[in-house]
């Protein structure tokens, strides 16, 4: 009982550092709880709200669009829990300016459902649902009326496939239309949709340097009212997959094996049925026309054939009349009266020569019979033009047909081409990256002060270790004194960092992720193996520097420690050895430069402690300072233009028109930009529609014009850059990239997420659809977006033209011959303000669907979402300073407390006493400084590797305030740790602190 009581006074004692120990294990596990708590949450919310709205874990895709044989090809594949089958339309709309919408099917299937945020879903023709965002930007609201007009690839799309026959009731019909919406429409509600949680009431609305639509909104519309039997897409639950996390690689597996199955079974077959069924409906086409003309030619000719007939009576008629007048006139000049009258009874029989010859002499001595003559002739001449024409169209037609319908693709994607899930979960994914790999510095500072605070406390009990080893206590109940004091604290500092790991810390960053992104049903969830795990490590850590400290003590004998530890012996330091400057020092500086190396432990631990907080408020400094220059890096160094403008391809001319109309432009460069995606290929061939096993980017595809390559150097400045060890890279010479016909130039935003380099193989999608395996020639510097460049010809040889036709947008082989140049970059005249108020002029335009001015850009960009973690970060990292300076200082002063009363003996006053101690401390806190600068800019240049996003690369940065700022904060944080140190040595007592111990 005894031994607990003193056990329990030496607790008590010891409060600071029991203090000190729970606050730097307190931080340590909010640390590492916290923000992986924070996008837990977000993860298992978002997962929770994809599974109630039944968000697909397939799309399936085709340049022909998919027929009902399609769906039910679907259906049988193993592992397949639902199919949807879903139609859409591509719209336009006045709304200051052209707008455009895809009018998207609410499937039956319970696939794809958009969320209900307000009013009530669609239930028939005419009615839609709205996002949020259509909301805001028209200032319509539920009630209100809407006309959109479709857009004319899709007129084509339909023209297209009646021509080509395309089949979508069953396979031999043919009679398949491309999906037609109502146009004129009325908003009953407001909805999210599920594939795209951004919020557009938030402070990510400026966030513009990554686009998740090709359209501007989506308008969400009910079966009733919709024709057609033309598919544009299919979607598809897995079996087994709702019950992973989306977000996890089993996941990823279990759908990755349904999608194996359709691209090793359903694909080819499927493509090769529905270009046969093309063949078929264009054959059955091509022998309907013929049976259709051979009917109306058959009639036609049998009207010609009955007008001669009757033509050729009339005459008949007349030469028999002529004939049996010729015979009566005979009669008449030498017979009697009978003969009269028995040549009146008969008509005189004429031989065929004399009865043609009679024709022709009575058709050309009538004009009237000539006239029909001709009349007939014509026809009949005209009649069999037409035959050989036709004759001639359709032998053409049957020749051209299989050449003429491409081959058909699929393209089977999962998730990760969903650009908002893909968003989400890269924000998520680095901001969790950064919680894995703070709390390793907080862990190690945490280990090295409690070996430091630990190792004091021990030493201080040392003739009480003795004594109670001596009685008979065995070492280890004797070291439980320390190991218990040390679990103690840590399990009270983990309880209290288990709370603001899983309270504080994830609801700050949910208040933040919540102005980015919109997810219902969010709530605080505790994860009961992590945050017990999390605690582990550091009681781990803790105990194993106490274990430390107590063998080193325990392994001498109990007379050695009942005895006071003797003193280091003297011995010279470095600095004594150089006579010029040892002897300009004054006798407190020699002091003090004795006790800072002469303890080489204290000053390890002081300098490490003092490193470690320097660098990480340093490397939160950084992530602060890189992202700020973003976007003046990427808009006024990378993109030298100042305007991009992008018109649809049927408004482009009309659009460099009214740019060169205005005067503002000094140079600009033609373009064609396209929205697609880049895959690293490698996971299957060049065809394959699969992308996300090996790695997918939503990239802006920028084809130039091959005559104006060299022009693009003068627009975006070109600078290759290679892969550096530890995720940095090196930037090559400006002007040394050219764009040549042999490959594309791939952005470093881009290529660094995908780990791409030059000479490596990517699936490049265009904007039809269409993917080609393509070569990067090069990668360029770029820190926003993802742009890839290409040469006219190159482009020409990686998306043939006969492969551009799909359901939704369909060309012509004369159209898709030539580029259409749908956008422009600019250099503009005039100040930032105006070339904004410019661009946004242009907007206005009919002809100009985006303009984009730099300038605004550059001013604009903003990452809430890191700066976020960034304050976070640097606040807890300066606790974690405090507490180390807090926790050495009082070490410090414990273990030189006989000292401190030698001096206050020989007369120091108290300030002298003050003065003496915390020089020293100020003096290791400026070389923890010194070294911790230069260390937080090295972790810092790794921060690429880790915050690995898309359309963003992190080309690290650290203005040289913000080593200013880390360095004066730890100095103030020093001098505040002086504020409580000064007072506990005043109350140091000279007469019972050299006392000797016997």
């Amino acid at each position: 009982m005894a031994f607990v009581k003193d056990m329990l006074r030496m607790w008590a004692h010891s409060w600071k550092r029991f203090i000190s120990i729970a606050m730097i294990t307190l931080l340590g596990v909010a640390v590492l709880t916290g923000i992986y708590a924070g996008c837990r949450d977000a993860f298992c919310s978002t997962d929770r709200f994809f599974d109630a709205q039944g968000l697909h874990d397939v799309q399936v895709l085709s340049t022909a669009g998919l027929s009902n044989g399609d769906i039910a090809a679907l259906r049988k594949v193993r592992g397949v829990a639902k199919v949807q089958a879903e139609r859409s339309q591509e719209v336009t709309f006045d709304l200051d300016g052209r707008k455009s919408a895809t009018m998207q099917e609410i499937g039956t299937n319970g696939i794809d459902q958009p969320y209900l945020q307000e009013g009530r879903m669609p239930k028939k023709a005419g009615e839609i649902a709205v996002t949020r965002k259509f909301i805001r930007d028209s200032g319509k609201r539920i009630g209100s009326r809407l006309t959109v007009t479709p857009e004319s690839a899709s007129s084509d799309t339909s023209d297209t496939n009646d021509t080509n026959g395309a089949d979508g009731t069953n396979e031999t019909s043919g009679t398949d239309e491309a999906p037609s919406f109502p146009t004129k429409l009325t908003i009953v509600g407001v909805v999210l949709d599920p594939q795209n949680l951004s919020n557009p009431d938030g402070y990510s609305a400026m966030t513009s340097f990554r686009s998740t639509a090709t359209t501007d909104y989506t308008f969400f519309a009910p079966s009733d009212g919709v024709t057609g039997t033309l598919y544009t897409s299919a979607t598809l639950l897995v079996k087994g997959a709702a019950a992973e996390s989306t977000f996890d690689e089993s996941y990823e597996n279990t759908v990755k094996q349904v999608t194996d199955r359709i691209d090793g079974t359903v694909k080819t077959d499927r493509q090769k049925a529905r270009r046969q069924e093309l063949l078929d409906a264009g054959n059955k086409k091509i022998v309907d026309a013929r049976a259709e003309a051979d009917k109306k030619f058959a009639d036609a000719q049998s009207q010609i054939d009955a007008n001669r007939q009757q033509f050729n009576q009339q005459v008949d008629q007349i030469v028999s009349m002529q004939a049996g007048a010729a015979a009566a006139g005979a009669a008449a000049n030498g017979a009697n009266a009978g003969a009269v009258a028995a040549a009146g009874a008969t008509t005189p029989q004429l031989d065929e020569t004399t009865r043609e010859t009679m024709r022709e002499t009575i058709i050309a001595a009538s004009p009237e019979l000539t006239q029909a003559k001709q009349q007939l002739d014509q026809a009949q001449s005209q009649l069999n033009e037409q035959k050989a024409s036709t004759e001639q169209t359709l032998k053409t037609k049957e020749n051209e047909l299989k050449t003429s319908i491409p081959q058909v693709r699929w393209y089977v994607q999962d998730r990760q081409q969903l650009g908002g899930f893909s968003a989400l979960k890269s924000d998520l994914d680095s901001i969790q990256s950064l919680g894995n790999a703070f709390p390793i510095v907080f862990l190690l500072v945490a280990v090295m002060m409690s070996l430091t605070a630990m190792a004091r406390m021990v030493e201080e009990d040392r003739s009480l270790i003795g004594t109670y080893v001596g009685l008979g206590y065995g070492r280890l109940a004797v070291a439980s004194r320390y190991l218990l004091f040390a679990l103690l604290a840590c399990l009270i500092g983990g309880g209290l960092g288990l709370i603001a790991g899983f309270l504080g810390i994830p609801a700050f960053l949910l208040v933040v992720l919540q102005g980015m992104y919109v997810m219902p049903g969010l709530r605080l969830e505790y994860d009961w193996l992590y945050g017990s795990l999390g605690i582990a490590l550091f009681v781990v850590g803790v105990l194993a520097a106490t274990i430390y400290a107590c063998v080193q003590e325990m392994r001498q004998t109990p007379a050695a420690l009942m005895r006071p530890k003797a003193p280091r012996a003297g011995s010279r330091i470095l600095l004594e050895r150089i006579r010029p400057v040892w002897n300009r020092i004054g006798f407190l500086g020699k002091v003090t430069a004795r006790n800072i190396f002469r303890f080489k432990s204290r000053l390890i631990m002081t300098v490490g402690g003092v490193a470690g907080c320097t660098a990480l408020i340093v490397c939160g400094l950084a992530i602060n300072d890189t992202v700020a220059d973003l976007g003046i890096k990427q808009y006024r160094d990378i993109y030298q233009y100042d305007l991009m403008v992008v018109s649809d391809d049927s408004d482009a001319s009309a659009m460099r028109t009214k740019v060169a109309s205005d005067g503002r432009v000094t140079s600009s460069l033609d373009v064609r930009i396209e929205s697609g995606d880049l895959t690293v290929a490698g996971s299957g061939d060049g065809d394959s529609g699969k992308a996300g096993s090996s790695g997918s980017e939503s990239i802006q595809l920028v084809a130039v014009p091959e005559k104006h390559l060299s022009d693009l150097g003068e627009m975006v400045t070109l600078q290759p850059v290679s892969s550096g060890m530890l995720g940095t890279s090196g930037v090559g010479k400006t002007g040394s990239l050219k764009l040549d016909d042999d490959g594309v130039i791939v952005a470093q935003s881009a290529a660094s997420a995908l780990g791409v380099k030059a000479g490596s193989k990517v699936r490049l999608t265009n904007g039809d659809g269409v993917q080609a395996t393509a070569k990067v020639s090069a990668v360029n510097r770029n820190l926003i977006g993802s742009d890839v460049y290409v040469s006219e010809t190159y482009y020409a040889k990686l998306f043939d033209s006969k492969d551009a036709k799909n359901t939704k947008n369909s060309k012509s082989s004369e159209d898709s011959e030539a580029l259409t140049w749908n956008a422009m970059l600019a250099k503009l005249s005039g100040s930032d303000t105006s070339q904004t108020d410019y661009a946004e002029s242009l907007e206005e335009d009919s002809s100009v669907m985006k303009a984009v001015s730099c300038a605004h850009m550059a001013d604009s960009f903003k990452f809430d979402l890191m700066g976020a973690v960034v304050a976070l970060i640097v606040a807890l990292a300066g606790g974690l300073a405090l507490v180390v300076l807090f926790t050495l200082a009082n070490t410090n002063v414990s273990e030189r407390v006989r000292e401190m009363a030698t001096l206050k003996v020989l007369g120091f006053f108290d300030r002298e006493v003050h003065h003496y101690v915390n020089r020293e401390m100020m003096i290791l806190t400026v070389m923890g400084v010194i070294l911790g600068l230069p260390l937080g800019r090295l972790v810092g240049g790794m921060l690429t590797m880790a915050l690995n996003m898309p359309s963003l690369y992190f080309e690290v940065e650290v203005k040289p305030l913000s080593y200013v700022i880390a360095a004066v904060a730890t100095m103030a944080f020093a001098l505040l740790v002086q504020l409580f140190v000064n007072p506990v040595l005043d109350r140091i007592d000279p007469i019972s602190s050299l006392k000797s111990v016997e």
